[in-house]
């Protein structure tokens, strides 16, 4: 989906919840938030800290154009990774784990993305009462350098990269073990009850 330049970001955001069949709101206030992969969903809890980032990231879908499928959440959270997430802690996790999920499904793109992110600037720094929906989405691209086509790497960009690659691969870690910990319980659990 395209948002157009002169299109006001809360009618993009609106569109963007729609398109995506986010409800209405964003389901921001829901308790749990719903990941497919593939046939497979999985559910975890929507805490606040994931609240309170998700309003940018979404407004970030809009404005530097990534999709909400997994290449495009791998290039979104390189993105905001290389940009910089600020304080929104659950945002540099969760970005990091889909980092490393992009370095497999679409290594390029995940550089090209985080080279774009280290050029650019994103919403975190803004107070979210100076983020201004009523403004149009080319004005918020302008100001956050989101107009050039292609970014040039820097020397320092590669180390960063992989510094972020390997705190990537932790939060992956990190995830993966937290999600198969129930499985592994129950399976210890049937098989002490099997005795």
């Amino acid at each position: 989906m395209t948002y157009r330049d002169e299109e006001r970001l809360d009618d993009a955001r609106v569109r963007y919840f729609a398109e995506n069949e986010f409800g209405d709101g964003g389901g921001y206030e829901a308790k749990w938030v719903k990941i497919k992969a593939g046939p497979l969903a999985f559910w975890f809890p929507n805490s606040d800290a994931r609240r309170r980032a998700v309003r940018y990231h979404d407004l970030h879908h809009i404005l530097a154009g990534y999709d909400t499928n997994w290449i495009g959440e791998a290039e979104i959270g390189a993105w905001e990774v290389g940009s910089s997430c600020e304080d929104h802690w659950a945002a540099w996790y969760l970005n990091l784990v889909v980092f490393w999920v992009g370095l497999f499904i679409g290594p390029r793109r995940t550089w090209a993305a985080f080279i774009r992110g280290r050029r650019t600037r994103n919403l975190y720094r803004e107070p979210w009462e100076n983020v201004r929906l009523e403004e149009p989405v080319g004005a918020w691209r302008q100001r956050l350098g989101l107009g050039a086509a292609r970014y040039e790497s820097e020397a320092g960009d590669a180390l960063a990269f992989a510094g972020f690659g390997g705190i990537a691969f932790f939060c992956w870690a990190l995830n993966s073990l937290l999600f198969l910990m129930p499985f592994a319980l129950a399976y210890a659990g049937v098989q002490a009850l099997r005795g």
